[in-house]
């Protein structure tokens, strides 16, 4: 799987008071993604993101929202599929504190790795499966062929017991 690249924003230089708040444009490069041995890529692959960063008592909070377009082979036949998203994603980062569920993997020293996160929020705003249409049928198990607009009666294989599988035949189970 491949590193996003890195977009550092240094909060420190945002000097935010307690309280206060920013929102930010950034330009963001989102390498393409590995799922599955298949490989889809953001078009184009320098969003825009949204950062909003307020500064609450003892740390941060973040808001990233951006639209993107994710390319690449359907799950079911291989086609090519597209998808448009919007994504949008919660951090926070409360410096004080060992709980971990207070800290954001993605602030180190005062530095916010946006383009990781943007990388991550993408990812786990993708559907479980990415389609090239709702209804795809695809891929025939015996032949391999599409089956989203191929005749039913030409996938009419043998349907004959694998000899490999005759063993189970033989299995009794109680």
């Amino acid at each position: 799987m491949s590193q996003a690249r890195t977009t550092i924003i240094d909060l420190s230089r945002l000097a935010l008071a307690h309280g206060e708040g920013k929102r930010l444009d950034v330009p963001v490069e989102l390498d393409p993604f590995e799922l599955a041995g298949q490989t889809y890529v953001a078009n184009p692959a320098s969003p825009t993101v949204r950062l909003e960063v307020s500064r609450p008592s003892g740390g941060f909070a973040f808001r990233l929202r951006f639209p993107v377009h994710i390319e690449g082979p359907c799950m079911r036949c291989l086609e090519p599929a597209a998808l448009d998203l919007e994504v949008e994603s919660r951090e926070v980062d409360q410096s004080a504190t060992d709980d971990p569920e207070l800290r954001s993997p993605y602030v180190e020293d005062d530095e916010l790795d946006i383009g990781r996160w943007a990388h991550d929020a993408t990812l786990l705003a993708l559907p479980t499966r990415l389609l090239c249409r709702p209804d795809c049928a695809g891929l025939c198990p015996v032949c391999g062929e599409s089956l989203n607009d191929a005749d039913p009666a030409d996938h009419e294989h043998d349907s004959g017991k694998d000899p490999r599988w005759a063993a189970l035949d033989n299995l009794k189970l109680e």
